[in-house]
């Protein structure tokens, strides 16, 4: 048995047999039996990476075995290896080296964002809903210990994390889930509120059309007002810090029309200065002197009828 295991992997050096994890339990897996991630907040796209995924696969074939958990009616659900899967696919393998794994749901969260969340080229959406739900997913956890150990556990009163404010969580949760990801608590707080962002504005915020903290700022505004929030940007092609605080000091922001909402952000724009010039072209003037007159002759010209026009006025 032991040597059938054996000769399923493919493995070139030591260093790649210590650096995989549980090895020795990986075994070959139908891809069509593997299902996605439910909710999987990181985007797979057919880009320059994939392309070189694919090819180091097609090339060396999988030396990193997948991690999945058996669901019902012999599938699995992917938890760790969403891009290996697709460019398997993509390759056309029928098979995928797979280690599986027996998890909870909350526990799946939690593996499934930490094995993706280092990655350098990850969108602020994708922080943002991996965050959110690992958080949610501790937050589950620490409700069943403290039924369990009687803990007294503080509760969030800043509205840092909108619906679940207000619920038992482990104080430490954030920081917790920023040491992961190499950043601290607070800067976990403010992606979370991006997932209560308009998806429309949460596109701008990943293609850098609006600012994180700006972003942040939005997202406690309710449904209507970040609709219209999002038209503004469209139509006028910006969106300023003064702009969002003018709106936040309203106090019956709720009620207000759209009319209304852009009049507040318009209030706060600096007046533009009317230009202190005054151009006339020479084919204008064309149409009022004769062809001799010089410029001098055509400037007095002016002048004495606009002093002409000034006396009447």
């Amino acid at each position: 048995m032991a040597n059938r295991v054996a000769s399923k992997i493919k493995l070139t050096s030591v260093d790649e047999l210590l650096g995989v994890p549980d090895i020795a339990g990986t075994q070959e897996i139908e891809i069509g039996r593997i299902k996605s991630f439910e909710n999987h907040p990181f985007k797979v796209l057919d880009d320059d990476k994939m392309e070189t995924l694919v090819e180091s696969i097609r090339q060396n074939g999988i030396l990193n075995p997948v991690i999945v958990r058996p669901t019902e009616g012999g599938l699995y659900e992917m938890v760790s290896g969403h891009r290996r899967l697709h460019a398997s696919k993509i390759l056309g393998m029928y098979k995928i080296p797979a280690i599986v794994r027996e998890m909870t749901d909350d526990e799946s969260i939690i593996y499934m964002v930490d094995a993706n969340i280092q990655r350098e080229e990850l969108l602020p959406s994708e922080k943002a809903w991996a965050f959110r739900m690992k958080f949610d997913a501790m937050k589950r956890q620490g409700e069943r210990s403290d039924l369990t150990l009687g803990l007294e556990v503080p509760k969030l009163g800043d509205g840092s994390t909108g619906a679940t404010s207000g619920l038992k969580v482990p104080k430490s949760s954030h920081e917790e889930i920023g040491k992961e990801a190499g950043i601290g608590g607070r800067q976990v707080k403010r992606y979370i509120r991006l997932t209560y962002l308009n998806e429309k504005l949460l596109n701008m915020v990943d293609e850098k059309k609006l600012g994180l903290n700006l972003a942040v700022d939005i997202s406690f505004f309710d449904s209507d007002i970040q609709q219209w929030i999002y038209e503004y940007i469209k139509e006028n092609g910006f969106i300023k810090p003064a702009q969002i605080a003018a709106l936040k000091e309203q106090p019956n922001l709720e009620n207000m029309t759209q009319y209304i909402v852009i009049s507040v952000m318009n209030s706060v724009l600096p007046e533009k200065k009317a230009s202190g010039k005054v151009a006339l072209s020479e084919k204008k003037l064309n149409q009022f002197f004769p062809a001799h007159y010089t410029a001098k002759q055509r400037e007095a010209v002016i002048l004495e009828l606009l002093a002409d026009w000034s006396k009447q006025q």
